[in-house]
């Protein structure tokens, strides 16, 4: 506790010099006083941070997804002799390997520069990919995959801690809409690079082509990214107690990893509601992508595979424009509020309007005819849209329920929870479609969605960790 104290009181010292050197008096300057020649530098250094963290991003995506594109090739090469079982095998090593990681990162990363860790994991998994191509054995490909799933979730707390520092609160959730659809990007790319060149230069090319891109965009995000915009030579975007001048001279007045973790989200009530909403919104999203095609063949008569995933495909276009449209939206609403009420609470409003659009959605889906070609294309379409903008401010809301320093564990703990989630999306599931039916399935995806606006519905009027320290800091 002494501790504590000592730290918050160079906090408060470090705010009443900034107070004093500013002019008149009114606080620590920031990036919106900006003039001039002073204000374009500092938009062109965000453009090409920005630029870096989406493209970033997006290359994870590939290195993540490139197995995917490439294992039917794999299948196919006598000198392999692998099948689908093999296959199966591999891929679900990842996802236990990368929720996990996905925690761990995040809490390590506070201490860690999000630039270096971002273009570092990027390398890794470049080099993973490539190393990948050179092996004939399962034991080769399944140790590679693991250790490909571990360094993948270096990403995305890395780009939350950063996108977080450059954007202030009013306009967070549009950018972090435009950053979301990294995912759409990295999706849409990843069989174009790995299926086309598996099928054309070999299953091999099928990994290194996906690996040299990474590394090229690794040694680019080195060089373009900066951490932040003090690190950039700027004034912050917006004034926390983490971004006031503090002295550092006595090291252990540092709050450590594991009290980091601990007081600013495991004790947080609120981030245990998110991460709980985040479970089910991803049973949710993992449900409608691993079942939907099942659904319409078995359920719904469908002819054969290629029809029915062509009535699915809309759904990562619909995600594209849903998550883009909440972030605006939710930056709107708290434009419109002009300080009063909570900034995290009108994002979960949002959340919660998507995901009763998500229900209405599901039981469209559940009931249209199997004729209606057109219609479960715009469905599916629609479910994208809705699922995909409360998976994107959810982790938003994570983001800024916290200080700037405990940003990467608190999207490390969502991601994680949320992988739990995805997780229980596979047998569970396919239990109760086995045991009970189609209409079971939907009535437990109708389900998920009830828990999540439960969870949610405390949430409302939730501030930002901004907006409680300006309160703190009028009351003092």
């Amino acid at each position: 506790m002494e501790r504590r104290r000592t730290r918050l009181t160079r906090c408060a010292a470090g705010s009443e010099r900034a107070m004093a050197s500013s002019p008149e008096g009114k606080g620590p300057k920031l990036c919106s006083d900006l003039k001039g020649s002073e204000k374009k530098r500092f938009r062109n250094t965000r453009f090409v941070v920005f630029l870096g963290i989406l493209i970033g991003y997006a290359s994870y995506y590939i290195t993540r997804n490139s197995l995917v594109y490439t294992a039917p090739v794999m299948v196919a090469s006598d000198s392999l002799k692998l099948d689908i079982t093999n296959v199966g095998q591999m891929t679900s090593i990842f996802p236990i390997a990368y929720g996990m990681s996905k925690f761990v990162s995040g809490v390590l990363g506070a201490k860690l520069s999000p630039r270096v860790l971002l273009a570092g994991g990027l390398a890794a998994t470049a080099v993973v990919n490539i190393m990948f191509g050179f092996g004939t054995s399962m034991v080769w490909f399944c140790s590679l995959w693991a250790i490909n799933g571990i360094l993948q979730g270096f990403g995305g707390p890395c780009c939350a801690r950063i996108l977080t520092s450059w954007f202030a609160t009013q306009e967070r959730g549009t950018y972090w809409g435009m950053w979301n659809i990294a995912h759409n990007l990295g999706g849409f790319t990843a069989p174009l690079i790995a299926g086309t060149a598996a099928r054309a230069l070999g299953w091999q090319w099928g990994m290194w082509a996906p690996g040299i891109i990474g590394a090229v965009i690794a040694v680019f995000l080195l060089f373009a990214v900066k951490d932040s915009p003090e690190s950039a030579g700027f004034p912050p975007v917006e004034v926390t107690k983490d971004s006031e001048p503090e002295e550092t001279d006595d090291s252990a007045d540092e709050i450590s990893l594991w009290d980091n973790l601990v007081q600013n989200v495991l004790t947080n009530p609120y981030i245990w509601g998110m991460a709980l909403s985040y479970f089910f919104i991803y049973v949710l999203r993992q449900g409608v992508t691993s079942w939907s095609v099942f659904f319409l063949m078995k359920a719904k008569g469908v002819s054969d595979v290629a029809a029915a995933s062509y009535r699915v495909s809309g759904l990562e276009l619909g995600g594209l424009a849903g998550s883009l449209l909440a972030g605006r939206l939710s930056d709107a609403m708290i434009a419109r509020s002009k300080g009063k009420g909570g900034n995290v609470g009108k994002r979960v409003q949002v959340v919660m309007g998507y995901t009763i659009g998500i229900a209405a959605m599901l039981c469209a889906f559940w009931a249209v005819p199997a004729s209606w070609g057109v219609a479960q294309w715009a469905i599916v379409f629609m479910i994208g849209f809705f699922l995909y903008g409360p998976q994107m401010l959810i982790g938003l809301c994570g983001a800024e329920l916290v200080g700037p320093a405990s940003v990467g564990a608190s999207e490390g703990f969502l991601g994680w929870v949320a992988y739990l989630g995805a997780a229980n999306a596979g047998v569970p599931l396919s239990i109760i479609v086995k045991q009970y039916g189609w209409n079971a399935f939907f009535v437990a995806l109708l389900g998920a969605c009830g828990m999540a606006l439960l969870l949610l519905s405390p949430m409302i009027n939730l501030k930002s960790y901004v907006q409680r320290e300006e309160a703190k800091a009028k009351s003092a």
